[in-house]
């Protein structure tokens, strides 16, 4: 089977197709041919040497893939041959709260190969059957932005009528912007184009604003609340944006900290402590919040906004695509 690694230098022009075994799946372990992954900030980051610069390598970027089932291990009963698949951004974290036990499995990083391969070894915990309305490009899309971001609002109780304010267009921001439809909420939106933030409206979004033309977003964010504030900030710039986040945020508010994104060395706290926000880490979620979020979908007939497709040797192309910031949603390369 061919794969991408990351082999002894960082960066995209440095990765680099080898030729692997096929593996033998062992007692408890799924086979998958890989159909489709999608791209994450992260994977960037990881490629770049700059979310662990002692990745152990080789390794395999990505961890978001879907695929189909080849062959099952010994004692696996929740799978069979032919079973259609996604796996879960933590192959272990299957279910309660967030601890360091948990988190230790994510797929494509310093614990775990990743899903850019033409065929991959799961643990059986460590996989979801694919909804059957969605096609494996569609499927590939959820582990980490659409879980991330149902962590981040419905982990935040979001209730109907409240405000939630999005940065961007990537991933995680439209399935926030899908999941605030969903609850009823009231989903406004920044961002630096003005064409993507017309889609955005067509996908649900009820104002937007270009942060490029008016910086000043937090006193938009206050005006289109009568002076109050968001009750939810869905947040992936990091510190570059985090103070302007806790301004247009009202008191008791919530923050699900996710990206960093902006930039930045630091945020003032001063917003965040005289007004008492809720300010959380989100770090994806466990496979109990994906299943959740999954029935969701499927009741709505959710789809993901996917920007472009490209095939497995384009892999580097999809890299610099997506690192480029044009896209409007996800980014998937394709090994059918």
């Amino acid at each position: 089977m061919k794969a991408w690694i990351i082999a002894d230098q960082f960066g995209i022009e440095h990765l680099q197709q080898v030729d692997r075994p096929t593996p033998v799946p062992g007692p408890g372990e799924v086979l998958v041919k890989i159909q489709a992954v999608s791209l994450n900030y992260r994977d960037l980051l990881m490629i770049a040497g700059q979310y662990s610069p002692k990745l152990p390598r080789p390794r395999i970027p990505g961890s978001d893939g879907s695929g189909e089932v080849l062959a099952i291990g010994p004692g696996v009963t929740r799978f069979k041959t032919g079973d259609r698949v996604t796996g879960t951004f933590f192959q272990h974290w299957i279910g309660g709260p967030v601890s360091e036990e948990n988190t230790k499995g994510a797929l494509g990083g310093p614990d775990l190969d990743g899903v850019m391969a033409q065929e991959m070894l799961f643990r059986e915990e460590g996989l979801i059957p694919t909804p059957g309305y969605l096609s494996d490009e569609e499927g590939a899309t959820l582990p980490c932005a659409a879980a991330t971001a149902w962590n981040a609002l419905a982990g935040n109780n979001l209730k109907a009528g409240e405000t939630v304010l999005l940065q961007g267009t990537g991933g995680v921001s439209l399935f926030a912007l899908r999941i605030a439809k969903i609850f009823g909420a009231i989903p406004i939106i920044i961002s630096s184009s003005d064409e993507k933030l017309e889609r955005a409206k067509t996908l649900g979004a009820v104002a937007g604003l270009n942060y490029r033309t008016t910086p000043d977003w937090d006193k938009w964010a206050r005006k289109m609340t009568d002076g109050r504030g968001v009750d939810h900030v869905v947040e992936v710039g990091g510190a570059g944006t985090l103070e302007k986040s806790a301004k247009a945020t009202r008191v008791g508010g919530h923050i699900a900290l996710i990206g960093v994104l902006a930039g930045g060395t630091g945020a003032n706290p001063m917003p965040i402590l005289m007004k008492s926000l809720n300010l959380r880490g989100i770090f994806v979620g466990s496979r109990e919040m994906f299943t959740n979020m999954l029935r969701a979908f499927e009741h709505h007939q959710e789809k993901p906004v996917i920007d472009k497709v490209f095939g497995f040797d384009e892999f580097p192309a999809a890299l610099r695509h997506m690192e480029s910031g044009s896209h409007f949603g996800k980014v998937v390369v394709s090994l059918k």
